[in-house]
């Protein structure tokens, strides 16, 4: 009956579709500058204007999402959950925020909480629904955050005060990223703390292109918190439901659900350069799918594909803007999407091979910023060569 309910809302909503690219985003854009998440963020700006958000205190949308998030906890323990407080709580207070970061997720929000109300989904899958989308929102907001510092740049008291402003809805996540540390034995907390400073120092020094860097290390480190806990191994939730299925199937749809809403924050990357492997990421999760059919590995693979020629991508860029401090930012990127699966590739090609990869990233960039182009075209020739027999042997 719960499959039958889960299914029936996924549906309703269209939320099979909503990381297949439907907000027209070309893949010869850059995937970090002007992915179609961002393009939906500055619309809404346009259409909405930014003064809800400007009179509004960032602490208030904070606190009012981890009230909602208590009231719903309450489905976790069975307990009834007051869902009427919560959708008041939602449009009076957050609905402004989400409407202007990506509408979509307004009514997948909207519609969850009103399917919990009357029963027609699962209050555990709400929850997901409702915590997840919303850190994908605030996740949105901190990178909504430093554009902000990009357009007020020179004006030192209101950039430091977007920064402040990045910091605090990153607090929201940081349980998320320090989970991901605790499962995997990584330091991602400590790289984003570095990058913060990095930007402090960056303002400081009126290094703007310090600066710009210091913003990719803290989102692309975001996005690899949200790929560990979607499609790694061993510990992402593509793995978990597959495992839980076959001990509790209700159980284990609530795991999906928590899969696919964490995927949304990452999926447009890539469906913009790997249009299948999204599509498989997205129809393994997906509530249409059997749980009991969703294969980890296959998703773990596809999420292998994506992120390399993500990373690829990057790198043409790179190329393409030789002389400009665009290719070291994309060199950068580059670099930071081949660190995403680290682990896959050493799963793969073994600990030497991803030493030697990572090297070859690291002095391709370090060539860049000296413009030494001979040596960033030999060191380009070993990434793309690695690249593409990483993506060959995830196929």
């Amino acid at each position: 009956m719960l499959k039958h309910k889960l299914l029936y809302l996924f549906l309703a909503l269209g939320l099979v579709l909503a990381a297949c690219g439907q907000n027209g985003n070309s893949a010869n854009e850059s995937a970090s500058d002007e992915n179609s998440e961002q393009n939906s963020t500055e619309k809404a700006d346009e259409s909405n204007g930014d003064k809800k958000e400007e009179d509004a205190d960032d602490a208030d949308f904070i606190s009012s999402f981890n009230e909602g998030k208590a009231e719903l906890e309450k489905a976790s323990e069975g307990e009834e959950v007051d869902y009427q407080s919560v959708i008041d709580l939602y449009n009076n207070d957050l609905q402004p925020l989400v409407e202007q970061r990506e509408g979509e997720m307004d009514q997948q929000i909207s519609s969850a909480l009103e399917a919990g109300k009357s029963g027609d989904l699962d209050g555990e899958v709400v929850k997901q629904i409702y915590d997840k989308l919303m850190q994908k929102v605030f996740y949105l907001t901190v990178k909504h955050e430093f554009d902000e510092v990009k357009e007020n740049w020179g004006n030192t008291e209101e950039v430091n005060k977007e920064i402040e402003e990045a910091k605090e809805y990153y607090e929201v996540l940081k349980g998320t990223v320090e989970k991901r540390d605790a499962a995997y034995d990584t330091s991602m907390v400590s790289q984003i703390d570095g990058a913060f400073s990095d930007m402090d120092s960056a303002v400081e020094n009126d290094d703007n292109l310090q600066f710009v860097l210091a913003t990719q290390m803290v989102d692309k480190t975001l996005m690899k918190t949200f790929y560990l806990a979607t499609g790694a191994l061993p510990e992402g939730y593509a793995t978990k439901a597959a495992k839980e299925a076959k001990e509790d199937a209700e159980h284990a749809r609530v795991e999906q659900a928590e899969g696919w809403a964490f995927y949304q924050s990452i999926s447009n990357y890539i469906t913009n350069h790997a249009e299948e492997d999204a599509a498989l990421i997205e129809k393994n999760f997906s509530l249409e799918n059997d749980v009991a059919e969703i294969d980890p590995e296959a998703v773990n693979h596809a999420f292998i594909r994506g992120f390399s020629k993500v990373a690829l991508h990057e790198y043409e860029e790179s190329e393409e803007e030789w002389g400009e401090d665009k290719s070291t930012i994309t060199a950068l990127e580059g670099a930071l999407f081949i660190d995403m699966i680290s682990s896959d590739i050493q799963r793969m090609e073994g600990e030497e091979a991803y030493k030697t990869l990572s090297a070859h990233a690291q002095s391709y960039l370090e060539a860049v910023k000296s413009d030494e182009k001979e040596k960033a075209m030999e060191e380009l020739k070993e990434i793309k060569e690695t690249l593409n027999m990483v993506i060959e042997k995830a196929e």
